[in-house]
């Protein structure tokens, strides 16, 4: 059979069965993702039937997934919104760094890998998804709630923060010595700083050029524009996802709602590809001996990332169902993860380091829906309970004292009184 036809054959069948996957999550109000995630895992390595011919042009858009998924999420804020975010929020980025780094250095130092790879595994544990959590807040239509601008100033410092660490780390897997250690670094700190002040000063002068009358001509010069921007950040060794994210914080008023909604197709398209290609590139038979440890990493830093949300959300003056909710969206781990542990496996420091990894991302990127979900009305549900039991116990303790102070005033008679003949 024709190469070409053998791609259509393929891709075709993936679209449709992500159409029907999404159809069957969307009639029971759930989250596609794990679906999507599980789909990828089998049919990709080591699963039931790989893809072959249409396997790269899946690789392709799965970068474009993020691209656009980062880019619609920067749609929905203006710079002056991200400049007072990133104000008011940089306390919050410092103790994401310190819960949820930490777990993953001490767990690699636990099993002997060395310092590399502790810092290494730490940056997979720090990172959450911002693919992931941009989706799961479009599906649970949380993009206005009010704790939403605390989960997006946690993500952009996150992806920010890797305009320093990736560059380290690069450096530290490559054996470099300190001073081209610290050129790459400068170039990629320059680079974010650049890319930051044009979007902040000049997006009115941006939104201004895009604008069109035209939706065909939008759609072209908005998607050209980001793709450009996240490539040429990502050859500057800055992430791709927050070069598209700074072009919607750029974008503003009429083109934005206009790029909006030109884009929301695109976007559930290509994101859906980027779920199943994460779920390609994972052997289910590299998962089960490093299962325990994955497993142990992921609860930990679950409760790690859900009191992260909940302290950021609680400082910013949130009620306490969006401390929750913040808490619970931020838990999903992906895009970053990877890409921080396929460094590690390219350079040979560790052969157990990628699949830990994987398994880990896998376990939270599934778990990330359903806490996103369920953690604010269990934390809800327990918080009432709780508070009606001590009500309870109240309400006995007064009947109590009542009681007793009826005995003493002879009302009712004592139980160790003598019984009247």
């Amino acid at each position: 059979m024709h190469s070409s036809a053998v791609f259509l054959i393929e891709f075709g069948a993936i679209i449709l069965g992500l159409g029907l996957l999404g159809r069957f999550a969307g009639r029971f109000q759930f989250s596609p993702i794990p679906l999507y995630l599980l789909a990828g895992l089998a049919f990709g390595e080591g699963g039931l039937l790989p893809l072959g011919t249409s396997e790269e042009f899946v690789a392709i858009g799965a970068e474009i997934g993020v691209i656009l998924l980062l880019l619609m999420l920067g749609l929905e804020y203006t710079a002056t919104d991200l400049v007072s975010n990133l104000k008011t929020q940089y306390p919050a980025g410092l103790v994401d760094a310190a819960l949820n780094a930490v777990p993953g250095a001490v767990m690699a130092l636990l099993l002997g890998w060395g310092p590399v790879a502790a810092v290494v595994l730490a940056g997979v544990t720090w990172i959450s998804s911002s693919g992931v959590i941009a989706k799961v807040l479009g599906d649970l239509g949380r993009l206005g709630n009010r704790e939403t601008p605390v989960i997006l100033s946690i993500l952009v410092l996150e992806d920010l923060s890797m305009a320093v660490y990736l560059p380290i780390i690069t450096a530290l897997l490559a054996g470099a010595g300190l001073a081209a250690g610290s050129a790459t670094l400068a170039i990629a700190l320059g680079v974010a700083g650049l890319v930051l002040v044009v979007a902040v000063r000049y997006g009115r002068h941006i939104s201004r050029f895009v604008s069109s009358d035209d939706p065909e001509k939008l759609l072209l010069v908005v998607l050209g524009l980001t793709l450009l921007v996240a490539g040429v950040a990502q050859q500057l060794q800055v992430s791709a996802a927050v070069g598209a994210f700074l072009v919607g914080i750029a974008l503003s008023g009429e083109v934005a709602e206009g790029a909006h909604g030109l884009l929301s197709p695109l976007r559930d398209l290509f994101a859906a590809v980027f779920f199943v290609f994460f779920g390609l590139h994972t052997d289910p038979a590299s998962i089960p001996p490093v299962l325990l440890p994955a497993l142990a990493l992921a609860l930990v830093t679950t409760g790690t990332k859900i009191a992260t949300g909940y302290w950021a959300a609680k400082r910013a003056g949130i009620s306490a169902k969006g401390r929750w909710r913040a808490g619970g969206t931020l838990v999903a781990r992906g895009e970053f993860s990877i890409v921080i542990a396929g460094l590690a496996v390219t350079s040979g420091i560790e052969p157990r380091l990628g699949p830990l990894a994987t398994a880990y991302v896998l376990i939270l990127v599934i778990i990330g829906p359903l806490t996103a979900r369920y953690t604010e009305p269990v934390a809800t549900w327990a918080t009432t309970g709780r508070r009606a039991a001590a009500a309870e116990g109240d309400v006995e303790a007064d009947a109590e004292v009542d009681t007793e102070a009826a005995e003493e005033r002879g009302l009712v008679p004592s139980p160790d009184a003598p019984a009247e003949k």
